[in-house]
C-alpha cells in the first residue's frame, strides 16, 4: 500500500473535519419523531397517523460535504473511505429532504438496503434468514425456556439503577449517564454521553445485561473512542453509512455474551418480514395487523409498525429499511470476525472500536493506526480486550461448516422421535 504524502495527509485531515461537521448537524432518527399522542389516537379509536416532521435545514450539511470532496485527494485507501462517507453522507441529506414522500424509500435502501437484496455471497438474502429464524422460532413457548422466579421484573427507575452499577467497572469517571426519560421512542438509546431509558417501559433482569453490551459496550463504547481520534473525528459520530456494523456489532456482542432472546430474535426478524410488506405495497393497518397476530402486544406491534413507516408513507410502497441492518449486520460482523481470527489477524477486532466505521473502512483505519493517526480504543468490551473465548467459538464455528450437518440432525430425530416429554416442558404443560 502507497504512503500518503504529507500534502495528501493534512488534506485528508480536512476532509475528516469538514465530514464529521457534516454528521454531526444531520440527527436521522430524531428528525423522524412521531408525536406521541399520535399513537393513542390509533389504538384508541383506529385514527391512522399522519405525522408531522420537525422542519430541517441540510444546506450546512451539504456545504461541508462538499467542502471534504474538494481535500479529498487521489485514490488511496484513506482518501476512498472519505469519499465513501462523503457519499453516505449526502445520501443522508437526500433521505432528510424526501420525508413523507415515495423518495424517501430510494435514499432508505441505498443506505441500509432491501430485505431482498443479495448478500456478499451473491446468493443469501436478509429477508430469507428472517424467514429461517421466524419459522424457527413460531410456535415456541418462550415462558418455559426459563426457570420459574429467575427473571425479576424491574420499572424503569430500577432498570436505571441496576444499569448504572453494571457501567462503573468499565467506564469509570467516564461512564454515561443513564437518564429516565419521556422522549425516547425505543425502550433504551445510547450516545457516548448518556443512555436514555424510556419512562414507562418494564424491564426483565436479563434486560440490564442485554443492555450493558448491546447499547454501552458497543455504541457508548465506540462513541467514547471515536471522541479519542482528534485527527479524523469524523470517527465520533454514527451516521447511516455507520449503522449497519453498529447494529450488528451490538446485536454480536448479545450473542457471544448469552444475553439474546429468542423474543428479541422473533422481533428482529419480525421487522424485516414488516418491511418487505411495506415495500410490497401493504399499508400501516396491514402491518399493524401483521404484528398484532404475533401476540406481541397492541402497543408493541404499534411501536414495531412506526418504525417501519416513520418517514415514509402511510398508504405502503415507501418504508424506512433501518430495521433490517440488525440481521444483516449480525451476519457481515460474525463472518469479519471469523475470517480475521482464519488469518490469525486478532488485531482487526480491536480496530473496529476505534470509533463509529462501516467494515469497508476497516483497511484505511489499519492503515492510519499503523502511522500513529488513529488512537488504540480505550474502552472495548471483555470479549474484544480478552480474545480467549471468541477465538475458540469461531474456530469451532468454522469446523461446523465442514461436518455434514443433515446426517447428524436426522439421526437424533430418529433416535429422539420417540422419547417422552420430560416435566411437561415440551407441551408447555409442567404439572403433567
Amino acid at each position: 500500500m502507497t504512503a500518503l504524502t504529507p500534502t495528501q495527509l493534512t488534506s485528508a485531515k480536512r476532509a475528516a473535519r469538514a465530514l464529521s461537521k457534516a454528521a454531526g448537524g444531520m440527527r436521522v432518527l430524531s428528525s423522524l419523531n412521531w408525536d406521541a399522542s399520535l399513537r393513542g389516537a390509533f389504538l384508541t379509536r383506529g385514527v391512522l397517523p399522519k405525522p408531522a416532521y420537525p422542519a430541517v435545514d441540510t444546506t450546512a450539511a451539504r456545504e461541508a460535504i462538499a467542502a471534504a470532496r474538494k481535500a479529498i485527494d487521489g485514490e488511496h485507501v484513506v482518501m476512498r473511505w472519505l469519499a465513501r462517507t462523503s457519499d453516505d453522507l449526502e445520501t443522508t441529506a437526500n433521505l432528510m429532504d424526501a420525508r413523507g414522500t415515495p423518495e424517501f424509500y430510494t435514499h432508505s435502501a441505498a443506505l441500509y438496503g432491501c430485505p431482498t437484496k443479495l448478500m456478499l455471497d451473491g446468493e443469501t438474502k436478509v429477508l430469507n434468514l428472517a424467514r429461517h429464524m421466524d419459522a424457527t422460532l413460531e410456535g415456541m413457548d418462550f415462558d418455559q425456556l426459563v426457570v420459574e422466579g429467575f427473571e425479576e421484573e424491574l420499572d424503569a427507575a430500577q432498570f436505571a439503577s441496576a444499569l448504572v452499577k453494571k457501567l462503573a467497572p468499565y467506564f469509570g469517571d467516564d461512564a454515561p449517564n443513564v437518564i429516565v426519560s419521556e422522549d425516547v421512542s425505543a425502550k433504551a438509546a445510547a450516545s457516548s454521553k448518556r443512555i436514555r431509558v424510556r419512562a414507562d417501559a418494564h424491564f426483565s433482569g436479563q434486560d440490564v445485561d442485554q443492555l450493558l453490551h448491546h447499547e454501552a459496550l458497543v455504541h457508548s463504547a465506540t462513541g467514547l473512542n471515536g471522541r479519542l481520534q482528534s485527527d479524523f473525528p469524523i470517527l465520533r459520530h454514527g451516521h447511516p453509512g455507520t449503522t449497519e456494523i453498529q447494529e450488528g456489532l451490538a446485536v454480536f456482542a448479545e450473542v457471544i455474551t448469552g444475553n439474546m432472546d429468542p423474543r428479541r430474535f422473533r422481533r428482529l426478524s419480525g421487522r424485516v418480514i414488516g418491511i418487505q410488506m411495506a415495500i410490497d405495497g401493504a399499508d400501516f393497518k396491514d402491518v399493524f395487523d401483521f404484528f398484532e397476530a404475533r401476540e406481541v402486544g397492541r402497543e408493541q406491534a404499534y411501536e414495531n409498525t412506526r418504525r417501519i413507516f416513520r418517514g415514509g408513507v402511510m398508504s405502503g410502497g415507501a418504508p424506512f429499511t433501518k430495521d433490517m441492518v440488525y440481521l444483516n449486520g449480525l451476519l457481515r460482523v460474525h463472518n469479519f470476525i471469523r475470517t480475521a481470527v482464519k488469518l490469525r489477524r486478532a488485531d482487526l477486532i480491536r480496530v473496529l472500536f476505534v470509533g463509529k466505521l462501516d467494515l469497508e473502512d476497516i483497511p484505511a483505519l489499519s492503515y492510519l493506526a499503523k502511522g500513529k493517526r488513529i488512537e488504540p480504543p480505550k474502552f472495548m468490551p471483555p470479549w474484544a480486550s480478552d480474545l480467549r473465548f471468541l477465538v475458540s467459538y469461531m474456530a469451532y464455528s468454522a469446523f461446523l461448516n465442514q461436518v455434514k450437518m443433515p446426517g447428524f440432525q436426522a439421526y437424533y430425530e430418529k433416535a429422539l422421535g420417540e422419547v417422552p416429554d420430560v416435566w411437561g416442558f415440551a407441551d408447555g404443560d409442567p404439572t403433567t
